[in-house]
C-alpha cells in the first residue's frame, strides 16, 4: 500500500507573466489565496503553469520560490516531465534535492512512445530520485494514452505512487483501480469528474478550478471522503457551468482570464497561445458572477 501524496485539492498553479518574467508579486497573492483557503497542496510548473514555454532556469526558481513561499503549509509537487527523457531526469533531480513533496511527470508528448517505451521512460526518472512519482496521462494533450495495464506495471515501481488521470474516460479510471488497487494512487485531473473518480477509489483532484475556487474544491473532495455523498455531489453539479468555461478554450488561456477578471493581474498566456476569444470571455464572465466570484 502506498501512502497518497496528499488528499484533497491540488491546485495545478497558473504562472503570471509581465514582459518575458514571471511576475512574482502577482503570483505570491495567489498563493497566499490558496493557502489562506485551505488547499492542500500547489502543483507548480504543470499544463495550467504554461511549463512548456518555461526555459529550465525559469522553472527552477519558480519550484524554488513555491517551496519557500508555501513553508509546509501544503504539499508542493514540481512538474519535472517532458518529452526529452535525459531532460526529465536532470530537472527531476534537481526538485528532489530541493525537497518538494512530489514529482508530477507528464507521460512524453509528440513522440509518442510505445506502452513499453512509457514503463521505461518512468523508470528510469523513478530509480534517478527518491521523490514520490505521479504520472499524469492526458491523451488529449500529448498522443499517448497510459493504459490500465501499463498503470499496473508503473505501480509496480516502488515510488511511483500516483497517477493523474485526466483522459477522461471514466472505465479506464475504473480498471487501473481494479488492476493497481493500493499500489496506485489516483487523482482527478478533471474538474468535472472530481465526485466520480473518488466513488472509484481516488484520493483528490489536481485542479484548474481551485485556481479560482480553493476552498470550494477543498470542500467538495472532503464531504466525500468524510462520507457526505449527496452534498458533495450536488457542489460537483452546482460548480459544471464554471467547469465549463474554464475550459472552453484550451488550458490554461481561460483560468488566466478568470484570474485577471478577480484582480490577480496574471498578464497574457505566452505564445503560441493567445488571450481568450470576446464571446467567451462574457461567458465566463457570468459564470463568475453566476459563483460571487466576481
Amino acid at each position: 500500500m502506498k501512502k497518497e501524496i496528499f488528499k484533497g485539492a491540488g491546485t495545478a498553479i497558473s504562472t503570471p507573466f509581465e514582459g518575458d518574467e514571471v511576475n512574482y508579486k502577482a503570483y505570491d497573492r495567489l498563493l497566499d489565496y490558496q493557502l489562506d483557503n485551505d488547499i492542500d497542496a500547489i502543483i507548480v510548473c504543470g499544463t495550467t503553469g504554461e511549463s512548456a514555454t518555461m526555459d529550465s532556469d525559469e522553472k527552477k526558481r519558480l519550484i524554488e520560490h513555491t517551496l519557500e513561499k508555501v513553508d509546509g503549509r501544503a504539499k508542493v509537487i514540481a512538474g519535472t516531465g517532458g518529452n526529452n527523457t535525459k531532460e526529465a531526469i536532470a530537472m527531476s533531480k534537481f526538485a528532489d534535492s530541493i525537497g518538494v513533496d512530489g514529482l508530477l511527470v507528464v507521460t512524453p508528448y509528440y513522440n509518442k512512445a510505445t506502452q513499453d517505451g512509457l514503463v521505461k521512460h518512468y523508470k528510469l526518472i523513478a530509480d534517478s530520485v527518491n521523490t514520490p512519482i505521479i504520472a499524469y496521462n492526458v491523451p488529449s494533450r500529448t498522443g499517448v494514452n497510459i493504459t490500465p495495464e501499463t498503470c499496473k506495471k508503473l505501480s509496480e515501481i516502488p515510488n511511483i505512487n500516483a497517477i493523474k488521470e485526466a483522459s477522461g474516460n471514466i472505465s479506464q479510471v475504473a480498471k487501473i483501480a481494479a488492476l493497481c488497487g493500493d499500489d496506485l494512487n489516483i487523482y482527478s485531473g478533471n474538474d468535472d469528474q472530481i465526485i466520480p473518480v473518488l466513488a472509484l477509489g481516488g484520493k483528490g483532484v489536481i485542479s484548474v478550478l481551485s485556481n479560482v475556487m480553493p476552498f470550494y474544491t477543498h470542500q467538495m473532495v472532503m464531504e466525500y471522503l468524510d462520507g457526505h455523498i449527496d452534498s458533495a455531489r450536488q457542489m460537483q453539479l452546482d460548480v459544471l457551468d464554471l467547469c465549463e468555461a474554464l475550459f472552453s478554450e484550451v488550458n490554461p488561456i481561460p483560468v488566466k482570464e478568470a484570474l485577471n477578471q478577480m484582480g490577480f493581474d496574471f498578464g497574457e498566456p505566452r505564445m503560441p497561445l493567445t488571450p481568450m476569444s470576446r464571446d467567451k470571455a462574457k461567458v465566463l464572465t457570468k459564470s463568475l458572477q453566476n459563483h460571487h466570484l466576481l
